[in-house]
């Protein structure tokens, strides 16, 4: 007599190799990580009235934003095609398509690059940027004070000691003497500095050449005093500030030296938005670093790359695709919306 079992038979799932099992987990992990960081500053900026959104003000490039986003779609196009070649295997065509989607990440890293160095030049950075217009013209009148004491500084030919504070009276420089055969200990540097400027300016002995340039020294110096005795009076508005500003800089005397002195505009939230910004895109940029790398190692295979790499340049797609994912999503919460 025969006897059916009625237990339950058991298959084995999907054929997964544990390589990429050990992917998905990791992307599981990445999709929490950048979940955070996304719905962080959605709420951030829904609870901020007046989030700034103007291009003008910010230096976003929607442009440059959206060249980004044809360029990793396009990349993971090609990431695509490398895994066909490596299951066709057309090592050749895999090399090709890989070395492709390297340079293309070499172009998204470039225009990132463009966009980093509009803020850096523009001062947007986090705690840089005036949220009022009183701190506004502090920060003018800070950065005006910091060209006339480098001015100072350097048509002295006196060498700072690092990190020298020049609103500390306490720091010290030395001040070789003439003849370099003994030192002076300045206990106000800047000050004393300026009264040795003004001896030299007012001896016969110096050139017109130094002549013109301590001249020009001084004229900047009796600006920078006016304006801020008058912003400490508070009897200027921004607009006059960043007009006083903008005059001194077309002046031929003197006005290249004053390029560190932006033309500012206060910024509601900006602090906060270059925060998010830099930590959202910085992120989602080493990421991208890490995937080059990764795309490297294959590379450097050259001839040598065989049918045993492809789980690696599957599970290396995978990863690519969720980069690409991500920006997808960043480019309109930042750029557009």
């Amino acid at each position: 007599m025969s006897h059916e079992s009625h237990s339950p038979q058991y298959r084995m799932g999907l054929p997964i190799p544990h390589s990429k099992l050990g992917m998905w987990l990791f992307l599981a992990t990445e999709i929490m990580f950048f979940s955070a960081f996304i719905g962080a500053y959605i709420v951030l900026r829904a609870g901020s009235p007046g989030w700034p959104t103007d291009a003008e003000v910010t230096h976003i490039r929607v442009w440059a934003g959206g060249l980004n986003t044809f360029v990793l779609i396009l990349s993971s196009y090609f990431v695509v095609l490398a895994l066909e070649g490596m299951k066709a295997e057309n090592f050749a065509k895999a090399r090709r398509y890989l070395g492709l989607t390297l340079l293309l990440a070499c172009v998204f890293l470039g225009i990132k690059a463009y966009e980093y160095s509009g803020k850096f030049s523009h001062d947007i950075l986090p705690g840089h940027i005036p949220e009022t217009p009183r701190m506004a013209i502090t920060k003018a009148m800070t950065e005006m004070k910091q060209v006339v004491d480098g001015r100072v500084i350097a048509l002295s030919d006196v060498k700072p000691p690092e990190k020298l504070d020049l609103a500390k009276p306490e720091e010290t420089v030395v001040l070789p003497e003439t003849g370099g055969a003994e030192t002076k200990e300045l206990e106000t540097p800047i000050e004393e500095l300026r009264q040795l400027l003004q001896t030299e300016l007012d001896s016969p002995d110096t050139s017109e050449k130094r002549k013109k340039e301590l001249t020009a020294l001084f004229a900047l110096d009796s600006k920078y005093r006016e304006l801020n005795q008058r912003a400490l009076d508070e009897s200027i508005t921004l607009p006059e500030m960043n007009e006083e500003l903008a005059t001194l800089k077309k002046d031929p005397q003197y006005g290249a030296f004053l390029a560190p002195v932006h033309h500012l505009q206060p910024i509601i939230y900006g602090n906060l938005f270059a925060s998010v910004y830099f930590l959202l895109t910085g992120f989602h940029a080493l990421h991208v670093v890490i995937g080059m790398l990764l795309f490297i190692i294959v590379l450097i295979q050259g001839k040598r790359l065989c049918e045993k790499w492809s789980d690696y340049v599957e599970n290396i797609g995978l990863y690519w695709h969720f980069v690409d994912l991500v920006w997808i999503f960043l480019f309109p919460l930042i750029y557009i919306i």
